[in-house]
Formats: C-alpha cells, structure tokens, sequence
C-alpha cells in the first residue's frame, strides 16, 4: 500500500499548474451516455476515480479512448450501444460519483440498475433526492439486493417526463443527475434550489454544446426543455478549484512564494477572503495566483463556516484546519455539509496541533509547532489536509494509504516535488506495477 514520506521545513517556490476538475469531468463523462455521437473531452485529470468512471462506461458497452503523449488529458467517449445498462457494484464501490449514470442512462435506455455507490466516508449523501426527482418525471425505481433499479414509464418503453421539482436540500449531484435526465424529457421542467456550483455549470455547457436546452445554470433555478435527440461535441473540462486551493494553502502555510497557475479566481472567491483574512498575500490575475507569506509569524485565526456555493467549501475544510494550525489565536471551524467530516482532526493532533471537536464545530488554538508522526489517511481530503501539515512539521511524515489521494489530486507529490517539497511516495506508483 502505497505511503508517502514528507520532510517538513522547506518553503514552496515555483509555479504549479492545476488540472482539470475531477468533480467536473466525472459528470460530462455521465453525459456522454445521452447521445449515440462520440464525446470529447479535454483537460481530463489523470486520476483514480476517472480510470473508475472510464471501466463504468466500458462495462456498459461505451468506447472510451485516453489520450496519450501531448493529449494525453484528452477522451473520447463514444456510446454508440449500450448492451449492458448496470453500474455494477465491484466497479463503483470506491466512488460516490456511481449515482451520476442513473439519470443518462434511464434517459437514454429506458431502464438504470445501479449499485449504491461508495466512495470517502465522510457522512452521509444520501440517494434520495435522485430518486424523488426521477420518481417526478415518471420512472418507476425499485431495490434489489444492494442495486438500484429504475425504468422510465411504460415500463422504459416511454421518454421520460418534464416535471417541477423543487430540491428539498442543496445537492451538487442531484441537480447535475436530474438535469442530465430532464435533457431528454418529454416537455419542460423547473427545478429549483438547485446547487450553484461551477461544476454543475460546466456539466450545462457540455449538455448545451450536445444540444439541449438549459436557462439559468448557475443560478437556483434551472429551465430545461427537453430534446427527442443530443448529438456529439468536444467540451474542455473547468479547472479544478480545490486543487487550486489546496496549493495556495501550501504555499501559504510553508511561507512560500508560489504561484498557482491555469485555475479560475471566480470560482474561489470564498477561500480568497479567508486567507487574505489569515494575513495571507495573494496577487490575482486573470487566470493564475501568486500566494505569499512569512508562514507562522504573519498568519493570524480565521473562523470558516461550510455552505453551499458559492460559501466555503467543504472540500476545503480539512486543508484550511491544517492552515489554521498554524495561525496565532484560535479558529472556529464548523462543518455544515457533512457529519463526519472531523477525521483529520485526530491525525493533526498526533502531530502536535490543538483541536478539539464539539458537535459540528472544532476549535482551532493555533501557533503550535508541528511535529513528525505516521498517519492515517480516512479520505480525500482529510490527506490533503495531512500533507499540508506534514510540509510544516519538524522533521519526516510518514502518511499511510494515499490511494485516497490519488482518486481526486494528479500526482500531487510530483506536483510539490517541483517547487522545493521534500515528498516521495513509498510502494506502488499509482497506474503501475
């Protein structure tokens, strides 16, 4: 099992580029299930859970083609026969993003069987909202020993429905699952209190360029008047925003001097406040951030309270705690998205911080010297945060299971390796042997 070994105490300096959005390309993957036509797509990140989403699609009967060499972020997705509609469970148990297929393929098909997805254990994302919106526009979905089933009306031999659907809680993946079905309804639908998130906004462009009919996309209602056919097109997936964030805090907390280039500043305006709040000095352009600090001595608490878009990501709470860590006076940090978000708590201990957790909020005492220790990584971004704090600490990291890494950050350690990090993965190098 791959781990890797950080020496702390070495300020980042350089430029690092950000990839494409694993949570952006993973649903435009979905998409590609809509129309017969090839798909292409490009700014693929090279990650665990897109080779995850590339076998899905592949056991259905897709044609997915990697690019290589100078393309090498670049597929096409070409599901001209679908022979096998089943999101089959030893496929999609380490991915929550499995959930995605169910609305494309009931469009598509006339029938879905999906098996409940897995994925980081951080609480629960529950079904429900998919199948209550699918319900609305007239699929008949049933369970089955672990799997999900579903058809459209008629017994999936009828389009599916245009409906009204108001979400009863904020869902980045209900809005984008329920909006790849509406594409191809039978009439119009409105959906409400839909997630604003850019992911959700790339996902519309890619449906707009196959054809369908979207308003309002980024807003909290959506306007979508379906099509009897979507056809081909080539899409360039948005950069990833918390990668993007997590390298303004690695240079932020190592007292670096970074840059972080090939992002979107617009989609980070949350995190851009908090750490100009923390005493951190960014300098933003147009498409690339230069962050600068004096680490520790300049770096002063913050309080950060999770929301929706366009609030503080919760994707971003575990690296920001690591930051926190090292800011003088004490933080509040409060979890709102997800209930089982503090894992990280225990493994920055270990390594000399002060937290403690009451509830949904955990109480930061910042300005603690980190020290080396073996850690746990428990999901995606809890290793992130990990790292983060492993660059700062006294002496050599030792971090166990960064499978979890690599599923959404592309060779991350390759990444700090080029500006002055002390990294290097111990075991097997993720896509060989």
């Amino acid at each position: 099992m791959d781990k890797f070994v950080i020496r702390g105490g070495n300020p980042l300096l350089g430029t690092i580029k950000i990839s494409g959005a694993k949570n952006s390309a993973l649903p435009c993957m979905a998409a590609a299930i809509l129309t017969e036509d090839e798909v292409i797509l490009e700014n693929i990140p090279q990650v665990r859970d897109i080779e995850t989403e590339r076998k899905l699609l592949e056991s259905m009967g897709a044609e997915v083609e990697l690019g290589y060499g100078r393309a090498q972020h670049r597929t096409s997705i070409k599901c001209a026969v679908l022979s096998d509609p089943v999101a089959k469970y030893e496929i999609v148990k380490t991915m929550r993003a499995s959930s995605l297929v169910l609305g494309p393929l009931i469009a598509r098909t006339g029938m879905a069987r999906v098996a409940m997805p897995g994925g980081c254990n951080i609480g629960g994302r529950p079904i429900d909202l998919h199948i209550k919106g699918l319900e609305s526009m007239g699929a008949v979905i049933t369970y089955d020993h672990g799997y999900l089933e579903a058809r459209s009306p008629n017994d999936g031999r009828s389009q599916l429905k245009g409906a009204h659907i108001v979400f009863d809680k904020i869902t980045v993946t209900g809005t984008e699952d329920l909006l790849m079905a509406a594409a191809l309804a039978d009439g119009e639908s409105l959906f409400e209190n839909c997630a604003r998130e850019p992911e959700v906004t790339d996902l519309a462009a890619m449906l707009i360029a196959m054809g369908a009919k979207i308003e309002g996309a980024g807003t909290s209602t959506i306007k979508i008047t379906g099509v009897s056919k979507l056809h081909g097109a080539r899409h360039r997936i948005n950069p990833d925003r918390i990668e993007a964030g997590t390298f303004l805090i690695a240079g932020a907390i190592t007292g670096g001097d970074l840059n972080v280039d090939c992002l979107n500043p617009e989609h980070l305006g949350s995190l851009l406040s908090k750490l100009q709040e923390c005493g951190v000095k960014l300098e933003v352009g147009k498409d690339a951030i230069r962050v600068r600090s004096e680490g520790a001595a300049s770096l002063k608490a913050a309080d950060i309270t999770t929301e929706e878009y366009p609030g503080f990501p919760t994707d971003m709470q575990a690296q920001f705690m690591a930051l926190l860590t090292q800011c003088e006076g004490t933080s509040n940090v409060t979890e709102n998205i997800f209930e089982n978000r503090f894992m990280h708590v225990g493994e920055l201990n270990r390594m000399g911080a002060n937290i403690t957790v009451a509830g949904r909020t955990a109480t930061v005492r910042g300005g603690t010297k980190l020290q080396s220790a073996a850690v746990m990584c428990s999901d995606l971004r809890a290793s992130a945060a990990l790292v983060l704090a492993a660059l700062v600490a006294d002496g050599e990291s030792i971090l166990d299971r960064v499978y979890h890494m690599d599923r959404g950050y592309e060779r991350m350690e390759e990444k700090l390796r080029g500006v002055g990090a002390q990294i290097r993965r111990m075991g097997e190098v993720f896509g060989k042997k």
